[in-house]
Parts: C-alpha cells; structure tokens; sequence
C-alpha cells in the first residue's frame, strides 16, 4: 500500500502556502478525489485537508449571497435564503447524488470535479485530459453520454455538476485566495473549452484555493428553476439539464440567463442567444430561435444526436413554466 503525507492548515493563508507546494492537493468532502484514487489515479505528493477551515457559512449581503466553499451541498439547498431567492440552485442540488454524499461534498469541491467520462476515469484508456498527448479513445468509442457542444479533436467529455450549471445561469462568481491576493472569476468563465490547455480544465491557477461563490440578487435570479433529464429517476448524471432565470416587464422578458448541462464540455450559456429573447413574448417562435443560437454549432454523432431535440424541449419546458409563474 503507497502511503501519503497529510497536512491540517490552521487558516486559509497556510492552505495557500501548502498547495504552492507541488505536487500537494486541496481534499475536502473527497467525494470525487477518493473515488478516482480507487480507480487507479496518481496519488498527489501531499493532501492538504481543508475540512477544517471557517469557509463554511453563507452569508447575505446587499445584493448578493456569498456561500462558503466548505458548506455542504446539503446545507446549501436546505438554506431558507438560497431557496428563496435562487430555487435554481437547490433544485439542482437535489437532482444529483444521494443524501450521504451531498452531506460530504463541498461547494468548492463541486465546482472542481473531474469529468465522469468513463475514458478519464478507467485509466488502461488514453484520455487527453489524464495524460496530455495520448490521445481520446472517447472520439471514436460509441456511447450516449459524450458532449455536443464545446468539443474538440482532443476531448468530448461533458461537464457533471449539477449546481454548476445553475450557478452559470445566475452569473456567480468564484472567489479564490492565491500566495499574490484574493482572485475573482466569473463562473462564465471559469471552466476552459479543450482546446489549448485542454488538459486543464479551469482557469483556477494551480496554486490556488476556493474560498467562496458569489451570486447576485436579482428579479431574474427569484424567479429561476432547473430541470434535469436522465435516463433513470435514480440518481444519475444529466443526459441534458436547463437552468434558466428570467424576468419581465409587462408580459415580456426584461432579463433573460439561461445554461445548458449534459451536453457541454463546460457548461454551455450564450448570452448573445439570450438577447434574442429580450423584449418578446415567451412564444414558441422567439423560444425556437433562441433555441437556433445556442445549439448553434453542435458536433453531433449519430450516439448523441437525440440531445438536440432533448436541449430543445427541455429549454421549451423550463422558459414556460418560468413565464407562468
């Protein structure tokens, strides 16, 4: 048995300096590091656990809610406020993973997880992202669950988070302390395409931590939802989910955000498809066109090609139910 070394930061700042360190990993909940360790990936040099730092509470502010990396996936969708004034965020929550594990995993932590495509997680397959180079068995291997939107000739595998997906619809941002000061990245712009640095993944600099998500207070952000679709009720991955927050002004959208998940190598917003619905009425003829850009583009096989048709209504069925509230 390989053994490895634990480190217990007493505060953010020796977090901070540990994972300048390399070769050292952040580990919280370990709900997807543990998971891929028993799959045969490589053991970091060091963990650095950083269950015990105070990065656990939500707090609101005028105009925002900043919720800790550390909470719970639990303890932020049974928040009364998150609730309240961003429903899209607990009803993703809710549609993945079991009870045992959302007590276990972390904002951040989900914010940071691997991919689930099973060619990065078996390692006898090559996989680009696992080991830069070797290649992406996923490209010509048939299966259901590869993305259509955001691909490369390097990789296909689609983004997992469920709450992602809503925190992108409600332009969240990501807070993170490095060793040079406090970092701001908008989700939006969080994750990386694969291409370039496609091994990557996120534009989180190797050295540094996630100490909270930002999200904005907004009419559209009170009135937004989140519908998965999947093949079993059990729980289970995305085969396309929508979140989508609006708002409106006298029968017609004044604010429109909308994210696509299960289909995307990140999750897959435009917002210049969302300002095709600005000002118009929530009919089928502006909800087809916006539905027209956002899948604008998508690499289809003939394994996933019923994706397109499933983005569609889903997007169809969420703007309504929004629109009749």
């Amino acid at each position: 048995m390989t053994s490895v070394e634990w480190l217990f930061p007493a505060n953010v700042e020796e977090a901070v300096g540990a994972l300048a360190e390399q070769g050292n990993r952040a580990v919280a909940g370990g709900t997807t590091v543990f998971d891929l360790l028993k799959l045969g990936h490589p053991l970091p040099r060091r963990f650095v656990d950083i269950s015990r730092l105070p990065l656990g509470r939500i707090v609101e502010t005028p105009g925002s809610l900043t919720i800790g990396a550390l909470c719970s996936n639990t303890s932020v969708a049974n928040s009364p406020v998150v609730r309240l004034a961003f429903p899209a965020i607990p009803q993703a929550i809710l549609s993945g993973a079991s009870q045992q594990i959302r007590n276990a995993a972390s904002v951040g932590g989900n914010i940071m997880q691997a991919t689930r495509c099973p060619y990065f997680r078996t390692t006898s397959w090559p996989c680009n992202r696992r080991s830069p180079g070797s290649g992406c068995e996923a490209l010509s291997a048939p299966t259901h669950a590869h993305a259509i939107l955001g691909t490369s000739k390097h990789c296909i595998a689609v983004h997992p988070s469920d709450m992602v997906v809503a925190l992108a619809a409600l332009d969240a941002t990501v807070l993170a302390r490095t060793p040079d000061g406090d970092l701001t990245i908008p989700i939006t712009d969080f994750y990386t395409e694969p291409d370039g640095a496609w091994d990557q993944g996120t534009m989180l600099p190797s050295k540094a931590l996630i100490t909270a998500v930002k999200v904005p207070h907004t009419d559209a952000s009170r009135r937004s939802g989140y519908l998965k679709l999947r093949t079993r009720a059990s729980y289970e991955f995305a085969m396309v989910s929508v979140a989508a927050a609006l708002s409106f002004r006298s029968g017609k959208v004044e604010a429109a955000s909308i994210a696509l998940g299960g289909v995307g190598t990140r999750p897959w917003r435009r917002k210049e498809a969302e300002r095709l619905l600005v000002g118009e009425k929530l009919d089928q003829g502006p909800i087809d066109s916006f539905c027209d850009a956002l899948l604008d583009g998508a690499d289809l096989r003939p394994e996933t090609e019923h994706k397109l048709a499933l983005s569609r209504r889903a997007v169809h069925r969420v703007l309504r139910a929004l629109a009749d509230q």
